[in-house]
């Protein structure tokens, strides 16, 4: 028995519009096959939510499956979740993932309607990653990548699909609970495109298309963060026949840093200081993403002491300027001492200067915990 398009987004059939989109929106990157790869349980998860989604979003669809359930669409009137892939979704609900995930536009694979009422098919789109420093992360970069590409081979043909008559869909009629029903579905002689090989060259494939490398370049902004997508429109892909291409979709991969971890915008530093330096005061210079940076430490400084350097962190990726290098002072305690430092230290036993005497301000690791969070 076919699940339950409200069970599938987790909300009830009062939900809005607004609600309907977060729930899938939700979904989709709880799922998104760029945060569960080889996950087959979730690349079908993600298939589902988008079937829910498109039937759901469309008033008219909702209404019909709200009175019929899934027996509205028996026959192929529905989205039905067969003929569509991962490109598919991309490319019909890409602006769901907003700016966590790239995506196109159109339905189906399909741009749109061209001269004569026919659709032009759009080429299948192309997924790679990059890998960016956190210096390149925080400052914005411009990768140069080689793709390998699918194009239109020179000198190829197309003449008018017979079957559709060059309009790249089929009408269907079927007999349903609802009566006879209507439908179109996409050529399958053609594939959509309302056109099919009429000759090709010796290096073209069925289609008409060969495989050829290309550089391409991408802008990547300030702030990105690992599984984002961005899109490279038109660098996917070319389609067969009058077909416009499909899109580049470039997930971010971020290396470690040696010394700065990153939250967010913020960034964090654990900065280790000898008891002499942290009794006596001392200056160090620390990493950060500009570059290196000097700091001063007050004599009597404490372990834990959290030192906010702002605007050093990373650049928002909304523009909203830039977040804090946190940087975390630990005073590090010698595990071996020779016979003279011993003896120090243990004539400071039960000295008034040695003995713990926290101040009101001095807070605890749990306030600083809450505030490094606030």
């Amino acid at each position: 028995m076919k699940e339950d398009y409200y069970d599938i987004l987790g909300i009830s059939k009062s939900a809005s519009a607004a609600e309907i989109k977060k729930a899938y929106r939700k979904k989709a990157l709880q799922y998104h096959p760029d945060k569960n790869p080889g996950d087959a349980k979730a690349e079908e998860m993600f298939k589902k939510s988008a079937e829910a989604y498109e039937v759901l979003s469309d008033a008219d669809k909702k209404a019909r499956y709200d009175q019929f359930g899934h027996a509205a669409f028996e026959g192929g009137g529905g989205f039905g979740g067969g003929g569509m892939n991962m490109d598919d979704i991309f490319s019909q609900f890409g602006d769901i993932f907003g700016s966590a995930f790239g995506g196109g536009g159109g339905f189906g694979g399909f741009s749109g309607f061209g001269g004569g009422g026919q659709r032009r098919t759009k080429g299948s789109n192309l997924r790679i990653r990059v890998k960016l420093t956190l210096e390149e992360i925080a400052n914005g970069v411009e990768k140069k990548v080689k793709v390998r590409r699918k194009i239109q081979a020179e000198g190829v043909t197309y003449k008018t699909c017979t079957t559709c008559n060059g309009r790249g869909q089929v009408t269907k009629v079927q007999n349903t609970i609802l009566g006879r029903m209507q439908t179109a579905a996409t050529c399958s002689t053609c594939g959509g495109s309302g056109q099919i090989l009429d000759g090709k060259p010796g290096d073209a494939d069925a289609q008409g298309l060969k495989v050829t490398e290309e550089t391409v370049s991408i802008n990547i902004p300030a702030g990105v963060e690992e599984g984002m997508q961005l899109k490279v429109p038109g660098k996917g892909n070319d389609a067969p026949g009058n077909g416009i291409p499909g899109d580049l979709l470039v997930a971010i991969e971020t290396q470690e840093h040696d010394t700065l971890k990153r939250e967010g915008d913020n960034l964090h530093y654990d900065l280790y200081v000898s008891i002499s330096e942290a009794v006596l005061g001392t200056s160090k210079e620390i990493d950060a993403v500009g570059g290196k940076v000097r700091i001063k430490l007050e004599p009597g400084i404490q372990s834990g002491k959290i030192l906010r350097l702002r605007g050093k962190g990373i650049s928002s990726l909304n523009g909203y300027g830039s977040g804090d290098l946190l940087v975390h002072v630990n005073v590090w305690t010698p595990k071996e001492l020779n016979k003279e430092q011993k003896e120090f230290f243990q004539r400071m036993q039960g000295n008034e200067n040695f003995e713990p005497k926290p101040e009101k301000s001095d807070k605890s690791f749990f306030e600083k915990v809450k505030d490094m969070f606030s």
